[in-house]
């Protein structure tokens, strides 16, 4: 953290309106950094407004809203009224970095921790800081700390549980920073609430989606590639993605979900030869977007290009993302289940 360019933002920032928007369709860690940002502007007698675009849909965000008392506008709530006078600070995003709906303000500061898009190499942010760490609620949590500012249990609390959230309870991408600023908030944060967090992250509509991942899946040699039929929230088809690694032959996981706009993907991988954020980049290059870090990562296909997919768009999908790992091996491990053996899990099966 850069403590003198910090202060010049909040300097800048106090006689002008400031918003803090996440990325679009925000998280737990994008809505508890937005949160713990807030109330480190509070602290020097700053208001700041909370902004997204999209809709909250993981049930653990808008729990936490509700347990912190935490507001957020969306983009059809301010559309008619910002103007390009007032200050945007994006957080757990950058702009135009594929996740994230350009508002009708002006973007001083950037606060991330994927990794740093070409736009804001060459753009001229007034305070940037981008840190290669597991959440962006990491960084926020370390301002609180190199400031000598009490959080309060709340800001703790919502800060340890984005962490936690974005770190896949520690096991996925963690740094140094994590460990240490986990160590800085658990003396602070209310263990009650934090326990209330993390307890019912899905509901019973959701069990049909993991069905259809289920049924759906195919894995060749490590990679393991799936697709869910119907819509459904982004933060599910993560969860799936998470599920799919969880299996003890796949060290890349590939979910994808079929929308009306066209194709969402997921992807993790836990293998050191390949970075997630690459392999969507390139497995979708021409065709859409996509981006993130080495262990996990998000993409697109707009509903548009599918016809460029063809008339087996399944395999061809499977191919471009064996092509992309060098995987030429078309066993299936799937096909290779005796027909007795055959995957087909219902909710019915699983519920008595």
């Amino acid at each position: 953290m850069d403590i003198l360019q910090f202060y010049t933002l909040i300097e800048y920032c106090r006689n002008k309106r400031t918003f803090i928007q996440t990325h679009n369709i925000p998280d737990p860690d994008a809505i508890g950094s937005a949160y713990g940002l807030k109330r480190l502007f509070r602290h020097y007698g700053l208001k700041a407004t909370i902004c997204y675009d999209g809709e909250i849909d993981r049930i653990s965000a808008a729990k936490m809203m509700d347990m912190f008392g935490i507001e957020m506008f969306s983009n059809r709530d301010l559309k008619d009224t910002m103007t390009r006078d007032d200050c945007i600070i994006c957080i757990d995003t950058q702009k135009k970095a594929g996740n994230i709906t350009d508002l009708n303000g002006s973007e001083i500061a950037v606060i991330d921790h994927h990794p740093e898009v070409d736009y804001t190499l060459t753009y001229n942010y007034l305070y940037k800081d981008i840190q290669k760490v597991g959440a962006c609620c990491s960084i926020i949590a370390s301002y609180f700390k190199e400031l000598e500012i009490d959080p309060g249990s709340d800001t703790a609390t919502a800060l340890l549980h984005g962490i936690k959230m974005d770190t896949l309870q520690f096991t996925r991408g963690v740094t140094k920073t994590d460990i240490e600023m986990f160590a800085y908030l658990h003396d602070y944060a209310d263990q009650d609430k934090l326990n209330g967090l993390e307890s019912s992250g899905i509901i019973f509509n959701d069990l049909k989606t993991y069905s259809a991942a289920i049924n759906n899946i195919h894995v060749f040699d490590y990679l393991g590639i799936s697709y869910i039929p119907f819509p459904c929230p982004d933060s599910l088809v993560s969860m799936v993605a998470d599920f799919i690694m969880s299996l003890k032959e796949i060290e890349v996981a590939v979910v994808y979900n079929v929308r009306p706009d066209g194709l969402k993907f997921s992807v993790r991988s836990e293998r050191r030869d390949v970075d997630a954020g690459v392999l969507i980049s390139a497995a979708l290059s021409g065709l859409g977007s996509g981006g993130g870090h080495a262990a996990m990562a998000g993409g697109r296909i707009k509903s548009q290009r599918l016809a460029e997919l063809g008339p087996f768009r399944e395999h061809f999908i499977n191919d471009r993302f064996m092509k992309m790992l060098g995987i030429s091996n078309r066993r299936n491990l799937k096909q290779s289940l005796l027909p007795s053996s055959n995957i087909n899990i219902e909710v019915k099966d699983i519920i008595p």
